[in-house]
């Protein structure tokens, strides 16, 4: 009887706001209140002075406390500052209500703000809460609960229906359908029979089933899923960069601009100090570059987060925006648009009987570990045979193939030199025959007994079944696909024709496909996923790598596709199109309201009011915008 171990661990319970958003309307909250007493007991002074004071410490000071600090600490001039000092101005010269409605709206915007774009970086976090606590697990014959930190290679994963796989394992015992859509993107459930790879992070759908851990939780396939992530929380695109540079000395340019301002409107246009103050601290108000920082980060969070679902993975937002402008895509040809393992694609019968043929076949051929040996074995092993035929002395002969004896019969399969060696002669249909599946790029086999050729087969590198269709959308985007390939002239040829590719460069060593690389137009990218790909993955302006490439490709490279599918390859380079145009439609708007509005509130169009919603009603917009991002599609199909 097997011993039992319970742990017991209770999953924190996720607030649907974190505490800071809470915070900022709880504060809006109160700004609102002092407000609104203010305006409403204007006859009852004292009461409408507690009132504005309230709105002023409520709305202020979280703000003023924010644009100090990074004052201080930074040297930087902050927009809350401009802010801030707008409400005193205008308080100072006896519009109270108006610097009131001014902090109201700006703390306003800053909590949608805040709760927008946690909207989008919960989409993206939400990977973090995919793993388990921890898992029952059977190890040295004890069955117990197990922290997900002590689980380690070797031991073996009792998961029932609906538990979330917590390590990245392979299935022993038992059979299910697996959702993988949290890793991968894949929105229908993936069949699991025994031998088949489980993902940590995923869901167990169907029986109970035992599955042996392969690698420690740090190390798994979501570990490197969340690490990636926190990296591109981090990592800013050059627009974004752009405007954060320049943010403090425009703060700075602005409050400079606003005492010349006033002395432009009282000194030459005669207006009276309160009236030209007013008109100082609306231009400042207006001038206040707040959508102008946020239009950036608003889009890319939002469409990082839209991709992430899709299982289109990017590193940084640096590499969102750069895919959006590429017009050429180079692409590994093994394993990135054909499947990257030999498969028998051709047979034809000469002579003997066809069960026979494989009986021989199957002698030879298990016992080589040549990728065409392989390739055969995968097909005859699907074959059930009564009896096996026994071959003695089997050898391989290098440059030729593989024979063996049965008695004084030999057995032989290998090129047209082991033909010949054993005196076979090939007819003209034959060689023909050969010689066309090997202008379509396939490795060729001769098998035979004796002098006599038995069976003739055709090996090759298939195509994915998603190429040709990624390749076609990548066309209609108008970007040039260039396949990439160490093969020989003849197989390039034919997996390019295969795949709908005009250009492709043949017999690329790792420095060759550097060269190329280097010298394709820029913005490019490369698609990869081995590790002869990591040094052009890495010269290309991004890299891209599939999940099940080499570690050393994924980190190479600044997007992985998680599931393999590459026509979501063309609908991430879609995507990115659509975030950069959104944040130049941003980025328009922007600078738009600040310098329509900024000249007439110089002019005394606008009042402080109309000033304020029209800034913070353009920061609130240029978010929503790019929060529209989130509910777009990845996948094509």
């Amino acid at each position: 009887m097997q011993s039992t171990r319970t742990f017991t661990s209770t999953p924190p319970t996720r607030p649907a706001l974190d505490e800071g958003t809470r915070r900022g309307f709880m504060l809006t909250g109160l700004t609102l209140l002092g407000l609104l007493v203010g305006w409403i007991f204007q006859g009852t002074e004292w009461l409408s002075f507690a009132g504005y004071l309230l709105a002023f410490l409520t709305g202020g000071i979280p703000a003023a406390r924010e644009a100090l600090t990074e004052l201080i600490k930074e040297r930087k001039l902050d927009v809350d500052l401009l802010m801030v000092l707008a409400a005193l101005g205008a308080a100072s010269i006896g519009e109270a209500r108006d610097g009131a409605i001014l902090l109201f709206l700006f703390s306003l915007s800053n909590t949608l703000q805040d709760w927008a774009m946690g909207r989008t970086k919960r989409a993206i976090e939400a990977l973090m809460n995919l793993n388990p606590d921890g898992a029952t697990v059977r190890r040295n014959g004890t069955v117990g609960w197990m922290k997900l930190s002590d689980i380690l290679p070797g031991d073996v994963l009792i998961v029932k229906p609906g538990e979330r796989i917590a390590a990245d394992a392979r299935l022993i015992r038992g059979q299910t359908s697996v959702d993988e859509s949290p890793i991968t993107g894949e929105s229908l459930p993936i069949d699991k029979q025994q031998g088949s790879a489980l993902y940590s992070g995923t869901v167990n759908l169907n029986g109970a089933i035992e599955a042996e851990v392969l690698k420690p939780a740090g190390e798994s396939t979501l570990a490197r899923l969340i690490e990636l992530v926190e990296k591109a929380e981090h990592e800013k695109s050059p627009t974004e960069t752009l405007a954060e540079k320049w943010e403090s000395p425009y703060a700075t340019a602005v409050l400079i601009s606003v005492p010349v301002v006033f002395a432009v409107l009282h000194y030459l246009f005669n207006l009276s100090i309160d009236a030209a103050w007013y008109r100082a601290m609306t231009f400042m108000v207006v001038a206040s570059p707040c959508a102008v920082v946020i239009s950036t980060p608003a889009v890319m969070l939002s469409a990082m987060a839209a991709s992430a679902r899709a299982g289109v993975l990017f590193k940084s937002s640096a590499a969102l925006e750069i895919l959006g402008r590429i017009k050429t895509i180079a692409l590994d040809k093994t394993g990135t648009l054909t499947h990257g393992k030999m498969r028998l694609t051709d047979v034809q019968q000469v002579s003997g009987t066809e069960t026979e043929n494989w009986k021989g076949i199957d002698a030879l051929e298990s016992h080589s570990e040549h990728p065409v040996a392989v390739a055969v074995m995968q097909h005859v092993q699907e074959k059930q045979f009564a009896e096996k035929l026994d071959l003695q002395n089997v050898e391989a002969i290098p440059g030729q193939g593989i024979q063996g004896k049965q008695g004084e019969r030999t057995f032989w399969a290998g090129t047209r030199k082991m033909a010949l060696s054993m005196n076979a002669v090939l007819t003209p249909e034959q060689e023909a025959t050969l010689s066309n599946w090997e202008n379509q790029g396939k490795s060729t086999i001769i098998y035979g007994v004796e002098g006599q050729v038995q069976m003739l087969l055709g090996i090759a590198d298939t195509l994915r079944q998603d190429a040709r269709e990624m390749i076609h959308e990548l066309v209609a985007l108008d970007v040039n696909p260039v396949m990439l390939t160490g093969d020989r002239e003849g197989v390039a040829k034919e997996i390019a024709r295969q795949v709908g590719i005009k250009d492709y460069r043949a017999e690329l060593l790792p420095e060759h496909k550097l060269d190329v690389i280097k010298a394709l137009n820029v913005p490019n990218a490369h698609v990869g996923d081995g590790v002869n790909d990591a040094p052009a993955l890495n010269a290309a302006s991004i890299g891209i790598s599939l999940a099940s490439g080499t570690d050393i490709a994924m980190e190479s490279a600044d997007v992985v596709l998680m599931n393999g599918d590459l026509t979501r390859l063309s609908g991430a380079v879609r995507l990115a199109r659509k975030a950069n145009q959104t944040v130049i439609f941003n980025l328009t708007f922007a600078f738009a309201i600040i310098v329509v509005v900024g000249i007439l509130s110089v002019f005394g169009k606008v009042p402080l009011p109309l000033g304020v919603i029209a800034h913070e009603g353009g920061t609130v917009f240029v978010v929503f915008m790019g929060l529209r991002l989130l509910g777009e599609r990845v996948k094509t199909r």
